[in-house]
């Protein structure tokens, strides 16, 4: 427990109770791909650290549309299951496993009282809260203003910075899931892709072939 919360930038801030209380409070949980971490009608979560695997944070509104918001990949946090400990979150958000992970979760109250008490952990929770307000502007962004060729095209750019692998091995349904459309649209646009010669779509993956010309799309 005390390798993984002193991984968190805060931790050489605490003082010797501090650190022993949320080794007391903390604990690491196990959720299979698919299944739901946190939504609207769940308990009041947390912090959370993600030490294995990656979770997709979406909101659903009441027609039941979806949107992806973001990814919290592995050695990432999030405070947006904390919405009873921090005032300011006033949207409910879902988030599901994307594939088997392991989460390391800081209980709502246990991090309330250590936010309040430790000005470090209050700096680190409201910049956590700033830099995920920039994602979920850049999706939005996304959505209204990026026609789908320009977002797929991210969307496959983004992944490939981040593993620096050209074999995506994602489903269409995925893709579709993160880039806010639909799987049958995904379809069309990644043959279109393959036919421009970009990607080659591949059984259980895509294989990006001109990474530089998907970057200017």
């Amino acid at each position: 427990m005390i390798k993984y919360l002193s991984q968190l930038s805060f931790w050489n801030d605490l003082d010797k109770s501090e650190k022993e209380f949320l080794i007391n409070n903390a604990s690491i949980r196990k959720y299979e791909k698919g299944s739901m971490i946190h939504s609207s009608e769940s308990s009041c979560l947390g912090m959370i650290y993600v030490l294995k695997g990656s979770i997709r944070v979406s909101v659903i509104s009441e027609e039941g549309r979806e949107i992806t918001l973001f990814k919290i990949n592995r050695d990432e946090q999030c405070v947006l299951s904390a919405s009873c400990v921090i005032s300011q979150i006033s949207f409910d958000t879902h988030m599901t496993a994307q594939q088997d992970c392991e989460v390391l979760v800081i209980g709502s109250s246990a991090f309330q009282r250590i936010m309040q008490q430790n000005i470090y952990v209050k700096c680190f929770t409201y910049e956590l809260m700033t830099k995920r307000f920039s994602t979920v502007m850049w999706t939005m962004q996304q959505i209204l203003f990026f026609k789908l060729d320009q977002r797929l095209a991210s969307f496959l750019v983004d992944e490939y910075d981040k593993t620096g692998k050209t074999e995506i091995y994602m489903t269409q349904e995925q893709i579709a899931q993160h880039i806010n459309s639909a799987r049958e649209v995904v379809a069309r646009m990644l043959k279109r892709f393959s036919a421009d010669g970009l990607v080659e779509l591949k059984r259980g993956y895509i294989l990006l072939k001109k990474v530089d010309e998907l970057r200017e799309l």
